[in-house]
């Protein structure tokens, strides 16, 4: 079995992710294959943190463009996360991996309240984490919620699941000539305008030396090849200057 380079890892997810090609809701089959990976991970004695987004449900900055209030709309969306941690807890939980839904936004008779030792002691008696409404308040992105409550519970990671196979110098869908990052300073990002995380989310993130890796979570395994150590996609921190891959 692999040796895994993390002891402890929070798994940063968008909500869009878990609608696979349906756009708008939640995917069964993906979100099984996700919980699956989650699994694989588990089973190595890593604990594991996750923090989802809503997108796949409501937006707030979508209902804001819209005309609703910003603090009503991101509510919104902050429940919209809950929804996606409940339905994650119970694919994992189906695979008889012990989960805890923790909410930043009291709903005592669906998940337990945001208490940051409660979160680290579930950690340690390998459960897996989801942390749900975001930071709890409007305005900061589930980007932000992710950084905040890693630092918190001293991760000594972020993975950053997206669609691409990392973070590069433009949009590689629109520039066939765009190169990709092997390694990337977090201030590079911020002055390059990258769409690693928001910029409050790398500006935690470099304030407590977490490092961030972004990988292609749509390749099976790709979770569990980071975990032990694997060079893939694109790894954010100031441990080594920003350089692109070679070739």
């Amino acid at each position: 079995m692999a040796e895994p380079a993390y002891k402890r890892i929070l798994l940063k997810l968008s909500g869009e992710m878990l609608a696979g090609n349906d756009g708008f809701g939640i995917s069964q089959p993906v979100i099984e294959r996700f919980a699956d990976e989650v699994k694989a991970v588990h089973e190595l004695g890593v604990e594991v943190a996750l923090v989802i987004g809503g997108g796949n449900i409501f937006r707030g900055i979508a209902g804001e463009s819209k005309g609703m209030d910003r603090a009503h709309a991101d509510y919104m969306g902050m429940l919209a996360t809950v929804i996606n941690a409940l339905a994650f807890q119970d694919a994992l939980e189906q695979k008889d991996v012990k989960t805890r839904v923790m909410s930043a936004i009291p709903m005592e008779r669906i998940a337990e309240p945001y208490i940051r030792r409660r979160a680290e002691r579930h950690l340690e008696k390998g459960r897996v984490v989801i942390f749900a409404a975001g930071t709890g308040n409007p305005y900061f992105s589930t980007d932000t919620a992710a950084a905040l409550r890693a630092a918190e519970i001293h991760a000594d990671v972020i993975l950053k699941a997206t669609k691409v196979d990392g973070v590069y110098d433009a949009d590689p869908m629109k520039h066939p000539e765009a190169r990709r990052f092997l390694q990337l300073r977090y201030i590079d990002a911020l002055q390059l305008g990258l769409k690693v995380m928001d910029s409050t989310a790398i500006s935690l993130c470099m304030e407590n030396s977490l490092p961030i890796v972004v990988f292609d979570f749509g390749v099976p395994g790709n979770v569990l090849k980071v975990v032990c150590g694997e060079d893939l996609g694109t790894r954010v921190g100031n441990d080594a200057p920003s350089a692109f891959v070679a070739g």
